[in-house]
């Protein structure tokens, strides 16, 4: 479990396909000290066990390919990073599973320094959990939707006031218009959600 709260920026070293799954190198930076092997950590919003130290090192499975962007990773490509929540810490984000539901696309910018409006590009499937001041984790970043609006193609923009902070200790402030970007969904919608259906049906 994770809070959306990254603690770091990472960088791929390597990037091996293995069959249909990868195998990922990612320099931690300081973060790489207090994690072990077998330890969890969210790199931008996926949850991924260590599987080797010094360089860190992970096995991606097909289904994570699958459900991310993570098909398009190479070396020097930035993560941003989130150790597992540890019993007593603060959850200042949301709760975050480190489980990604679908890939949006960057329909508009910030400024990398000041930050400013980001516009994200959400998949007409996940469009019913964007509601306006609720979360949503974007590459790993815990964020409140300011607005929702229409797009085409049955999908919607969602709208994300980010912060100075936020733009330079993330990823998020160098996020180029079209690029790919994981998204996960406030958990606590989807289990209302299908309580709900096996009560009452669709």
């Amino acid at each position: 479990m994770f809070t959306g709260l990254v603690q770091g920026i990472g960088t791929v070293r390597a990037f091996r396909s293995v069959g249909g799954e990868a195998d990922l190198e990612v320099e931690l930076g300081p973060l790489g000290d207090s994690l072990r092997p077998g330890d969890s950590v969210a790199l931008s919003g996926v949850c991924c066990t260590k599987v080797g130290d010094r360089p860190a090192s992970f096995r991606l499975s097909a289904e994570t390919l699958d459900r991310t962007w993570f098909d398009e990773l190479v070396p020097g490509r930035r993560l941003n990073l989130e150790p597992a929540l540890r019993a007593g810490d603060p959850l200042g984000g949301h709760l975050v599973q480190g489980h990604v539901d679908g890939v949006g696309r960057i329909a508009a910018g910030i400024d990398p320094v000041l930050g400013g409006e980001l516009a994200v590009e959400v998949p007409g499937g996940l469009a019913r959990y964007c509601v306006e001041k609720g979360s949503l984790a974007v590459d790993g970043v815990s964020l409140t939707i300011a607005g929702v609006a229409p797009s085409a193609e049955g999908r919607v923009i969602v709208r994300i006031a980010v912060i100075p902070h936020t733009a330079t200790a993330t990823t998020l402030g160098v996020a180029r218009v079209g690029q790919r970007v994981n998204l996960e969904v406030d958990v606590i919608g989807k289990y209302v959600e299908r309580l709900l259906e096996a009560r009452f049906g669709r």
